[in-house]
């Protein structure tokens, strides 16, 4: 029985792989910042598995010493890196985000290293691809997002980009024959898991507890949770992945599109269908700080060609539709939306 490190095991994508790792066998251990939270995910991933005696969790902080992540390392088969700070507003010392992701990533991959892991599965962003180069066109993984375009990247997106970009630099530089495999989601939608919901699955919400009258002229690039768990699995076990980088997306959605799918299937609720002009979005941008990292997808339409997993991992995404329709049934579930 193999045991995989998963860092970030309380997020929204890290508590879906593991509950798939735990079914295919795999012994897990799950890394969180506050060991307080272990017994809450424990309770939230026993739903759905009934191999929770092959979960353990180790409490780390992603700036910790090497140390202690090599400690933390020991006696582990292969890695998924998959925590990093993701931030609902825009910081006001972006090295808040860069430093822990870039940083972080590096200990664990040393770490890896330190204890003879040969695999390494690092989850990236779309956001690492699609940024400060043009607003419209179809990007694959032969693009990285310019991060001295400041205009057209935020915080985030650099702090994605500059933690990729070192990994690959590290594992080039080092003789240790280290596998890298790099996942790279759009905007991650699907089942939400318990009350601590991702940030793609607050729009959802949003849309249907009535706290987003009007909605901004926006899409994404989205995926299912549920796919990109699956996508890391199959990055982990098929030597066909070594050295790649894999966009994992189902196809872009505005906003309109997500709020149209809502109509259909909730027809008793009120969904809403106005748009909100550009300059009212930068205008209320000041006073909702939620709003300012979305202001340079305005007028955007960044398409994402995702053949590659597809072709050579046999990945098959959920259609969208599915998985904005079962992220707002699980908000029903949990009761975060009567």
């Amino acid at each position: 029985m193999k045991t995989v490190l998963l860092t970030g095991v309380t997020g929204f994508l890290g508590a879906h792989t593991t509950i798939q790792l735990l079914e295919k066998g795999y012994k897990v251990v799950g890394t969180l910042r506050n060991k307080s939270r272990s017994a809450s995910i424990r309770k939230v991933i026993q739903q759905h598995t009934s191999h929770i005696d092959h979960l353990s969790f180790r409490e780390i902080d992603l700036m910790a010493s090497q140390k202690e992540w090599s400690r933390v390392a020991n006696r582990v088969d292969h890695v998924m890196h998959i925590a990093s700070p993701f931030p609902v507003t825009l910081p006001k010392r972006e090295e808040e985000v860069i430093q822990p992701a870039k940083q972080g990533t590096l200990r664990v991959l040393q770490a890896a290293i330190d204890n003879g892991v040969k695999k390494v599965v690092l989850t990236s962003s779309s956001g690492a691809v699609v940024y400060g180069k043009q607003k419209k066109g179809v990007f694959n993984e032969k693009d990285w997002t310019d991060t001295t375009n400041r205009k057209d990247t935020t915080p985030y997106f650099r702090s994605k980009t500059l933690a990729e970009k070192a990994a690959w630099e590290f594992v080039e530089a080092t003789s240790n024959p280290l596998k890298l495999t790099t996942i790279l989601p759009g905007a991650i939608v699907g089942p939400v898991l318990e009350e601590d919901i991702g940030n793609s699955a607050n729009i959802v919400k949003k849309m249907l507890d009535g706290s987003l009258p009007a909605f901004p002229k926006i899409g994404f690039e989205m995926v299912d949770v549920r796919d990109v768990a699956t996508l890391h699995i199959k990055a982990l076990e098929s030597p066909r992945a070594d050295g790649e980088r894999f966009l994992a997306t189902a196809g872009f959605l505005s906003f309109k599109d997500v709020a149209a799918l809502l109509r259909e299937h909730y027809p008793q609720r009120k969904i809403p269908m106005r748009t909100l002009p550009n300059f009212l979005v930068r205008l209320l941008s000041n006073f909702e700080k939620e709003l300012q990292p979305v202001l340079l997808e305005l007028d955007a339409h960044r398409t994402i060609d995702s053949n590659k997993a597809r072709q050579l991992l046999d990945w098959q995404p959920i259609p969208l539709a599915k998985s904005v329709i079962d992220c707002a049934e699980s908000l029903f579930t949990h009761s975060i939306i009567k």
